[in-house]
């Protein structure tokens, strides 16, 4: 049977050239690499003279933003102790370990609940909810491989360049009588001002679902879900988001754009983590229309 991969690279030009990018990305320049790569996104030129769309302005921000302050602010461990500075301990989720590779990890020593992710890209995380059935082989395999990866190179994101790759055990963190699955808070920053947030709701099925609301929680039609939704569609709104927009505004004071991940658990607020690319500037879930207002929002010049 065919290779997936190389079936559809047959079907679509584009993914083909996807395919040949990464593999050969390494020696390809980092302004090269984000316009060919924004081009086989959206199928049209990125201008990064005059970049007017949310998309394009973090393109240009990839390649005209760098500071080191950044490194530590999306590294998974560091940024606690980044974060605590500014806000106080009592918005980091407590770290039961950081190792060096996985086979530095005593097990016997962490709780029956607890969570695993890597320190250094996105997505790297493994969910543990009974110790005794944790398959160690299989997440051995998965988060050393993980570890091997450099994430800049996939999309020249320069905060986690210089990212240590290390893993972190963390305090496993849900809320009483409700869902296992926490929801997550993605606050939109332009110029330390809390926009508006981005709500997702059930990661763990394949199908999540995220949906805008501004400060005074209307509804925002913003996106593709958004647009599906049926008219005056809302959830409710939680406890604490007033002061979820108070402490994102916080953090991201001083840049030019940011997106601020929190939580809510137990009516008290944690802090999630830094994101400076929301879908590495190349998200066709937003429309259009927002990726102009986003656009204008974000301010480079």
């Amino acid at each position: 049977m065919m290779n997936p991969k190389i079936k559809k690279a047959l079907q679509d030009p584009y993914y083909a050239c996807s395919l040949l990018l990464n593999r050969v990305g390494r020696f390809v320049s980092d302004e090269n690499f984000v316009k060919w790569t924004y081009y086989l996104t959206f199928r049209k030129k990125l201008d990064l003279d005059n970049p007017k769309t949310f998309n394009e302005k973090l393109q240009w921000l990839k390649l005209n933003d760098r500071h080191e302050e950044y490194t530590q602010m999306v590294d998974k461990y560091e940024a606690k102790k980044y974060v605590a500075n500014l806000i106080g301990e009592e918005y980091i989720i407590p770290t039961l370990g950081v190792y060096d590779s996985f086979d530095e990890i005593d097990f016997d020593k962490l709780p029956n609940q607890f969570v695993l992710k890597c320190t250094h890209n996105s997505g790297g995380i493994i969910i543990c909810r009974d110790k005794a059935s944790l398959d160690v082989p299989k997440a051995r395999k998965q988060m050393t491989k993980w570890l091997k990866k450099n994430p800049f190179w996939t999309n020249r994101e320069y905060p986690y360049k210089n990212v240590k790759p290390r893993i972190i055990a963390e305090q496993y963190m849900t809320n009483d009588g409700l869902s296992q699955e926490l929801t997550d808070y993605k606050f939109f920053c332009f110029d330390g001002n809390a926009d508006c947030v981005m709500v997702c709701l059930e990661r763990h099925l394949n199908d999540t679902k995220f949906y805008f609301f501004d400060k005074d929680w209307n509804f925002l039609r913003l996106n593709i879900r958004g647009i599906e939704a049926p008219d005056n569609f809302t959830i409710p709104k939680p406890k604490t988001m007033d002061k979820m927009f108070e402490i994102a505004s916080k953090l991201s004071q001083g840049m030019k754009y940011v997106r601020i991940d929190l939580y809510e658990i137990r009516n008290r607020v944690y802090f999630g983590e830094y994101t400076f690319f929301p879908d590495s500037g190349l998200d066709k879930n937003i429309l259009k229309e927002t990726d102009i207002k986003f656009g204008k929002s974000l301010k480079i010049f």
